[in-house]
């Protein structure tokens, strides 16, 4: 497959004049692939027949009275019916950090999804729900205020059904590089927060691997990185991953010459390779608006190392 390039951005797939694609999260169904997109007043969805190119704005699949704030869909077909896993925030919430994870459902990709339940309290965000042939796994960012290195981190927990997560989080990646700060003297001064969030894990030749995202997706700084198990167990909840690169800077994708603030991706199979598609903004963003949008390069596996390219 060639990735074509389209107006505006080097590697842009999805080019809607005047919309962003915040936290893109694709699927394939059916000979369609779909995209579902953090918004303001609901999720988000783009479909095409293409990976690459010549994609349909089929629009809000998901919203619900009183809420704001949507972030970060992940979708999962499971028997049939279509999951949605993403956090929202009430109107009237004035606290910080009170976004929680939230389940709809749909008979089909396109939705509307229809709102279930709060499936997690305050603070957890950016789900990605995965399914093997020991049971549903959840993959989501929580808040530790009191670490040495305080902040966003990534946890997994095993669920019952797709409604009901078992209660029992473990940590899965933590901060540990000065790169992947957030900000400086947040919530209390002399605190620098650290953030890790994002997660979206896969298994490839018997070693499983959790991308995610660090640092702050308000900065050109924002980047991927990744860690991985080579643990033979399918029971997600009780491996152990670890960083690629724990005490220095090596992140599978950051900002280049084309585009900042890179982050916050899942992946795809097609036609036997493997397709990151992440956010990312012109080189030229002043950040002062979401102008995030959805972007794809090509993920290589060798020698259990992740590596991007065609990008």
């Amino acid at each position: 497959m060639v990735i074509e390039i389209t107006d505006g951005c080097y590697m842009e797939i999805i080019n809607f004049k005047g919309k962003a694609q915040p936290d893109p999260y694709i699927i394939k169904d059916e000979g369609f692939f779909y995209i579902y997109c953090t918004g303001t007043d609901g999720i988000y969805c783009y479909k095409s027949e293409r990976l690459s190119s010549d994609w349909q704005y089929v629009g809000m699949v998901l919203s619900v009275e009183g809420q704001t704030a949507y972030w970060a869909p992940s979708v999962i077909k499971v028997d049939g019916k279509f999951y949605m896993y993403y956090s929202s925030v009430s109107i009237a919430e004035t606290k910080p950090h009170m976004q929680r994870i939230k389940v709809a459902v749909s008979d089909t990709p396109c939705g509307k999804f229809d709102f279930v339940k709060d499936l997690l309290p305050p603070f957890s965000i950016d789900a990605h729900v995965v399914e093997n042939e020991t049971g549903m796994y959840i993959f989501y960012s929580v808040n530790d205020y009191e670490a040495v290195k305080a902040g966003t981190y990534i946890v997994v927990d095993k669920m019952i059904d797709p409604f009901t997560v078992k209660g029992e989080p473990k940590a899965v990646v933590k901060p540990t590089i000065e790169e992947e700060i957030f900000a400086k003297d947040r919530f209390k001064k002399g605190q620098d927060w650290f953030t890790i969030e994002g997660a979206f894990y896969f298994k490839k030749d018997g070693v499983h691997y959790c991308i995610y995202s660090a640092n702050s997706y308000l900065k050109p700084t924002y980047h991927l990185g990744y860690a991985y198990s080579e643990d033979q167990s399918d029971e997600l909840n009780k491996i152990t991953f670890v960083k690629n690169s724990p005490d220095k800077y090596s992140p599978l994708l950051c900002s280049n010459d084309k585009e900042i603030s890179t982050g916050h991706c899942s992946m795809i199979e097609d036609n036997g390779e493997m397709y990151l598609v992440y956010h990312g903004r012109d080189v030229n963003s002043d950040l002062s608006a979401d102008d995030r949008t959805a972007r794809i390069c090509k993920l290589i596996v060798k020698n259990k190392k992740l590596f991007v390219t065609e990008r």
